[in-house]
């Protein structure tokens, strides 16, 4: 924990009941780097009609955008909530150093969220998941990652 983690937890909450005013979800996410919020969202899900609008995922778009970067290293996230698997995954993509969060999966689940579920299913293998996988490993699948490989002027991430 470092001085400045309530102070940016607090904004992530008061981002989240915003939100709830607003129309949109009960959460709310802070990204800061070198002591300055470079980008404050609360969920917007209902209100853009998008599954992936949770709080975290916006700051992480609107992060990215503003220091022209996906890389996001340096920087660290202040959520109103534990974040779920998807902002994870956003998460560890954007090599945010740091997560700082106030409620828990369980306070979320308690109010109506399906974030537990999610992670059960995660640990599942594929084929025992309640939403169908099926894997079909066609012939031409390592084309693109091929294609990939021999570009010279790629991007890494």
């Amino acid at each position: 924990m470092n001085n400045n983690d309530e102070k940016y937890l607090r904004e992530a909450i008061r981002e989240a009941e915003q939100s709830v005013k607003n129309g949109g979800g009960p959460f709310g996410a802070v990204l800061v780097k070198n002591d300055e919020v470079i980008a404050r969202s609360g969920n917007t899900v209902t209100l853009e009609y998008d599954p992936t609008a949770h709080a975290e995922v916006n700051v992480i778009r609107q992060g990215g955008k503003k220091l022209q970067t996906f890389d996001l290293k340096g920087t660290v996230l202040y959520a109103s909530c534990e974040p779920c698997p998807m902002c994870l995954g956003a998460i560890y993509w954007a090599n945010i150093d740091r997560v700082v969060y106030a409620a828990s999966r369980e306070e979320a689940a308690n109010a109506g969220f399906r974030d537990a579920m999610i992670y059960t299913e995660l640990a599942l293998p594929p084929t025992q998941r309640h939403l169908p996988h099926c894997h079909l490993p066609l012939q031409e699948r390592s084309k693109p990652f091929i294609k990939w490989e021999e570009k010279i002027n790629k991007t890494p991430y």
